[in-house]
C-alpha cells in the first residue's frame, strides 16, 4: 500500500543495540526495508526478519540499494535466536532502539492491525512511502520491490552518499 504523503524519517536518536546513539536521519541514501517489534521477538517478528533478508537477496545484483532495519520498540534484551544474527553487524542490516511513541508518530498500520504486522519501506530521500500488507506475499513483494528499483534507477545508486555507515 503506498503511503501518501510519504512521511520524513523522524528527527531523534535512535540507539544501537552496542549503546551508541545514532541520528535515525543518518539512515538516508539508501533503500529501507524496515520491521517494528520489541526486543523479545515472537515468531511474527522473526517471519518478518527472515522475510526482509529473503526479499533482499533475491534482489540479486541490485540488492546492495537496500538495507534491513529492525527498530527494537522497547528496551527487552535481545531474543536469543537472533542475538547472533545482530551482533555479526551484517552490512546491509541494523537494529536501532527507537521509543515506542516516536515510532507510533511516524508509522502507522493498516486498519485493525498492529505496527508490528507489517513491513515497511523507506526511500533513500529519507520518506516512508510504502506498507507491506500482513501476510504478505513474497514474490508480489519482491515484483513491487523490482519495479521500484528499477524506476529509481536513474537517480539512486547502491550505497550511502556519506562517508562510511552510520
Amino acid at each position: 500500500e503506498l503511503v501518501q504523503p510519504g512521511r520524513a524519517l523522524p528527527d531523534t536518536q535512535a540507539v544501537a543495540l552496542d549503546g551508541t546513539a545514532q541520528s535515525m536521519r543518518s539512515l538516508k541514501g539508501q533503500w529501507l526495508l524496515v520491521s517494528v517489534a520489541g526486543g523479545a521477538c515472537g515468531a511474527a517478528c522473526e517471519k518478518n526478519i527472515y522475510l526482509q533478508r529473503q526479499l533482499r537477496e533475491s534482489l540479486g545484483r541490485e540488492k546492495d540499494r537496500l538495507d534491513r532495519v529492525w527498530l527494537v520498540s522497547d528496551d527487552a534484551p535481545i531474543a536469543p535466536a537472533l542475538q547472533a544474527q545482530v551482533q555479526a553487524k551484517a552490512v546491509d542490516a541494523y537494529a536501532l532502539r527507537v521509543p515506542l511513541a516516536v515510532l507510533n508518530q511516524w508509522l502507522a498500520p493498516a486498519a485493525g492491525q498492529q505496527l508490528t504486522d507489517h513491513l515497511y519501506l523507506v526511500d533513500p530521500v529519507g520518506n516512508w512511502m510504502l506498507r507491506f500488507p500482513v501476510d504478505m506475499d513474497a514474490a508480489k513483494a519482491k515484483r513491487d520491490l523490482d519495479r521500484l528499483l528499477r524506476a529509481a534507477a536513474s537517480w539512486d545508486r547502491a550505497g550511502r552518499e556519506s562517508a562510511g555507515r552510520p
